[in-house]
C-alpha cells in the first residue's frame, strides 16, 4: 500500500454492514458499496475478515471486494487450510493473521505466535511466495513480536482493545499501563523492520494517543466507524477519523 511519506493510513473495516445485511438474510445493506463509499472518503485500504462460519462476511463479498476496489484489500483470516486456499485463490493485497473462536462476538486478543512459531512459518511461507503481505494481529508482548518477526511476517497490528476498553470503562492508571506497553513495543517493532499497524477498539476517545506514534504506519477501525455512521453517515465518519488521525500526526 502506497501513499505519501509519513501519512497514517487508516484502513476502514466493513464487517459489520455485513451484519446488519446478514439480520435479515437479504442483499442490504451492501458490503461493496459500503467498500466504495469508504474509499471515496478517504481510506486507504479496505480490511474484510472471512470467518470460518461466516458470520458476516461472505465468499461472495471477498470476490466482490476484488473486483472493485481500487485502494488494497486487506483480508483478514484464521491460520486454516480453507482460508488459505482462499486466500491463494485471490492473492489480496494483504492477509492479516488473526486468532478466531467460533463462540467469539469478535476476535479478542492476539495470535499466539511464540507457542505456534514452525506451523505458522510454513502456513505463510505460500502466502508471502503468491505476492501478499503478510500480517500478524498480536498483542503488545515481546515474544509475540520477536515470534512474528522470526516466521518471517512483514507487519505486526498491534491489538489496542485493551487500552480501548480500560478508557471506556475509566480505569485509567489501567490505560496509561496499556499505551506504555503499546509505544514500547510499536518501537520494538519497528526496530526489528518489520511494519507496524494497530486496532481494535479505537474510537474518537481513543485513536489519537495511538495516531501519535511515529512508527505507526497504519490504524484499522471498523466497528466504531460503521456505528457512528448511522448517525453521522459513512463519509462524514472517516472524515472525522481521518482527521484526528492527521491532527495526532502532525
Amino acid at each position: 500500500m502506497t501513499t505519501e511519506t509519513g501519512k497514517l493510513r487508516l484502513g476502514v473495516n466493513i464487517d459489520h454492514v455485513a451484519t446488519v445485511r446478514n439480520a435479515r438474510g437479504g442483499a442490504y445493506p451492501d458490503p461493496l458499496r459500503a467498500a466504495k463509499l469508504a474509499e471515496e472518503a478517504g481510506a486507504d485500504g479496505i480490511t474484510a475478515h472471512l470467518r470460518e462460519d461466516r458470520r458476516h462476511i461472505s465468499d461472495a463479498d471477498i470476490e466482490g471486494l476484488m473486483d472493485v476496489l481500487s485502494v488494497p484489500l486487506n483480508f483478514e483470516m484464521a491460520a486454516t487450510d480453507e482460508m488459505q486456499k482462499i486466500a491463494l485463490r485471490h492473492k489480496p493485497h494483504a492477509v492479516c493473521i488473526v486468532p478466531e473462536k467460533r463462540e467469539e462476538r469478535t476476535t479478542e486478543g492476539g495470535l499466539e505466535v511464540a507457542r505456534e512459531e514452525n506451523r505458522l512459518a510454513h502456513f505463510i511461507a505460500p502466502l508471502r511466495e503468491a505476492g501478499s503481505r503478510v500480517s500478524i494481529f498480536i498483542a503488545a508482548d515481546m515474544r509475540q513480536v520477536e515470534a512474528a518477526h522470526r516466521i518471517g511476517a512483514e507487519v505486526i497490528e498491534l491489538h489496542t482493545g485493551g487500552y480501548c476498553d480500560a478508557h471506556a470503562e475509566g480505569r485509567f492508571d489501567e490505560r496509561d499501563d496499556e499505551l506504555k506497553r503499546l509505544r514500547e513495543m510499536t518501537e520494538f517493532g519497528h526496530s526489528l523492520g518489520l511494519e507496524v499497524h494497530a486496532g481494535h477498539g479505537l474510537t474518537y476517545d481513543t485513536v489519537k494517543p495511538i495516531a501519535a506514534f511515529p512508527e505507526v504506519a497504519e490504524l484499522n477501525i471498523g466497528h466504531f466507524i460503521i456505528g457512528e455512521s448511522i448517525f453521522r453517515g459513512l463519509a462524514p465518519s472517516i472524515a472525522e477519523m481521518r482527521r484526528l488521525m492527521d491532527e495526532a500526526r502532525a
